[in-house]
């Protein structure tokens, strides 16, 4: 993945290091946030397991115990399954699924490369993912939800990642460096029509579709330097959301559309959608050093 890896992709995904699904919504209003939030921490072990909270940050859960690493959980559509990423049969990542209270763990995938960051499609069909090469060179692939079907969607000789279905189904966003550096493009659920939504000199990582696929959050820039910025699904209008210092990842929308979470110095936030009422979901504190908490994706 070329100079990406050096900057902070190969953390992201090769240890696992991402990952939450958020169930129902948080309002940008009074009253108490609802739903419930899968995530990834190795907060009581080294490895990383996937646990879920209300989306307050309270009632945490752990789904998964297992000796090697789960990352990446992504809630189905309807809220009954969860798909993740596992090296727990083998050396490679893996993807499966499981119902949302941690039973019924079902391997979708079975071959040599690293298959990482599950997507469920909209209507709960299919299931997008990233697999890597030995090289750690990606590309993007949709299968069935039960694993067959299997089909590539990206065939180019730069990585593609981090996609992210539109509401409807039909666009997919995600990351290339086919053009020489990280941008964000969108093609088509078959992988056909690529167009290309960013252009800049900074690394544009992390594209999330909005509830009604007229916006796209996304992170740029490198390190502590980077933010988040939301665009039209056209890459026009760019308006950048935060300003506190510290690298930010993975921002991920409400499903009705008035918050978005992301990952802030190894933290979960979520924050109304102008930027505004930042508010602290889980982490932080000398007590969690190395301890390490990331949002992945925010669903029904």
């Amino acid at each position: 993945m070329n100079g990406i890896i050096g900057n902070g992709l190969f953390q992201r995904l090769a240890l696992a290091a991402l990952a939450i699904a958020l169930a129902a919504a948080v309002g940008c209003g009074g009253g108490a946030p609802e739903g419930r939030i899968a995530f990834t921490s190795n907060m009581d072990d080294e490895n990383f397991e996937i646990y879920a909270m209300n989306a307050d940050g309270s009632d945490v859960t752990r789904l998964t115990y297992n000796s090697d690493g789960d990352w990446d959980p992504s809630w189905s559509p309807d809220g009954r399954r969860i798909a993740f990423g596992s090296d727990r049969d083998d050396e490679n990542g893996e993807i499966y699924t499981m119902n949302a209270d941690g039973s019924d763990v079902t391997r979708l995938t079975d071959n040599p490369d690293y298959d990482l960051s599950p997507s469920w499609s909209p209507d709960g069909r299919r299931i997008a993912f990233t697999s890597f090469d030995a090289d750690w060179k990606g590309e993007i692939y949709a299968m069935n939800a039960d694993g067959s079907g299997l089909t590539r969607l990206t065939n180019n000789s730069a990585d593609g990642f981090f996609q992210s279905w539109s509401p409807d189904g039909r666009r997919i966003a995600f990351v290339s460096e086919r053009d020489g550096n990280a941008e964000i493009y969108t093609m088509n659920a078959d992988g056909s029509d690529v167009a290309r939504l960013t252009n800049n000199p900074d690394e544009d990582l992390d594209p999330s579709w909005s509830p009604d696929g007229r916006r796209i959050a996304f992170v740029s820039g490198e390190g502590n330097s980077n933010h988040i910025y939301v665009m039209n699904a056209d890459g026009s209008d760019v308006t950048r959301l935060t300003n506190h210092s510290g690298e930010k990842k993975i921002p991920s929308w409400s499903p009705d559309g008035r918050r978005i979470a992301f990952t802030s110095n190894d933290e979960i936030y979520a924050m109304n959608t102008d930027g505004s009422v930042v508010t602290p979901l889980i982490g932080g504190g000398i007590a969690d050093y190395h301890v390490y908490y990331y949002v992945y994706s925010w669903g029904p």
